[in-house]
């Protein structure tokens, strides 16, 4: 049987799209990237300034933090820091990478060797969008 007869053309002559994430591998991400609800919502940090922990947390938020927040305190003694939404919270994230691929060729192989890598998401759905484009024009063309 043919390449014709499966309806099939050379592998050359398709591109694929492909996400993949290594195993076992985890990078720091952005509080945004992993859906932070405390990004999303704003969050309150409680201190007690009595201790020595505590005045250490109060200092680094008042002077090194970077961050914007209300300060009150409560009648139990503590400093209550309230943090607008929008902003990195003090948790590391960490989420495994994604790998945004375009390479020529399909499932048989890829003849030029040529793959391209995307760094955002948004990108590779652009290009993926344009290629969909290119083969509807391909097709009205005949």
């Amino acid at each position: 049987m043919n390449r014709a007869d499966r309806g099939l053309l050379a592998p050359g002559a398709y591109q694929t799209y492909s996400i993949a994430q290594p195993r076992d591998t985890l990078v720091r991400a952005a509080c945004e990237q992993v859906g932070c609800a405390a990004w999303r919502h704003g969050w309150q940090s409680a201190v007690d300034e009595a201790t020595e922990l505590g005045a250490q947390q109060a200092t680094y938020i008042r002077q090194r933090s970077g961050r914007t927040f209300r300060e009150q305190r409560t009648g139990a003694g503590l400093t209550v820091f309230t943090f607008d939404s929008g902003q990195r919270c003090f948790a590391e994230h960490r989420t495994r990478p994604e790998i945004y691929a375009v390479r020529d060729g399909d499932w048989r192989g890829n003849p030029t060797g040529r793959t391209r890598l995307h760094t955002k998401a948004a990108d590779w759905v652009e290009d993926f969008g344009e290629h969909q484009l290119q083969l509807v024009d391909q097709q009205k063309k005949g």
